[in-house]
């Protein structure tokens, strides 16, 4: 289970279970299933007031579009993605045709996850290539996995949002009565 405890209280604002897992994890943990991907509010803050939107997704969700977007629908602006993801935890096979296959992976999907939904995605990852994406902007921030252990404070404007959606209307379209995809957005508002 992942939480997401606000600093200085210390109240849980958000809990999530993995639900897409790893084919070596199978056999040792239990997926979240069936259930919803729900969003939550944090203790930060637009500049009108509003709390900003989050959710959870943990490591190998990041390969499934589908969970972005389901966040997406019940409101999230920020998805963030605690993950231990070994950039060499592919077999030779794969490394043979690219030693950097899991970094070119992880930098191309990261940046899909925020173009293809309006939204910004923090990957924390333990195992390298940590980054902070956003529409229109790409990667911010990111950490190779040459650079060992490190941290990076990343300021994010969310007006990167807004710009996005006024350009691309992903989250009108997802949301529009009739939506022809709206059948897989199983926390949908609207």
């Amino acid at each position: 289970m992942c939480y997401f405890v606000a600093a200085g209280t210390g109240d849980v604002a958000g809990a999530y279970q993995k639900k897409n897992l790893w084919h070596p994890e199978r056999s040792r943990l239990t997926s979240s299933g069936q259930s919803p991907h729900a969003a939550f509010d944090t203790p930060l803050r637009h500049d009108d007031g509003r709390p900003v939107r989050a959710g959870l997704l943990v490591c190998w969700d990041l390969a499934f579009p589908e969970a972005f977007r389901e966040l997406v629908a019940d409101g999230a602006e920020l998805v963030l993605v605690p993950s231990y993801w070994y950039v060499s935890d592919v077999d030779d096979a794969a490394r043979a045709l690219n030693p950097d296959s899991e970094v070119v992976f992880l930098d191309a999907v990261t940046a899909a996850r925020a173009c293809e939904s309006s939204i910004a995605v923090a990957f924390c990852n333990a195992g390298g290539c940590s980054q902070v994406a956003l529409p229109i902007l790409g990667p911010r921030g990111r950490i190779a996995p040459s650079e060992g252990d490190e941290m990076r404070i990343v300021d994010v404007d969310l007006e990167v949002l807004r710009i996005a959606e006024r350009n691309y209307k992903v989250r009108e379209d997802m949301l529009a009565e009739g939506w022809h995809y709206g059948h897989t957005l199983r926390g949908r508002k609207g």
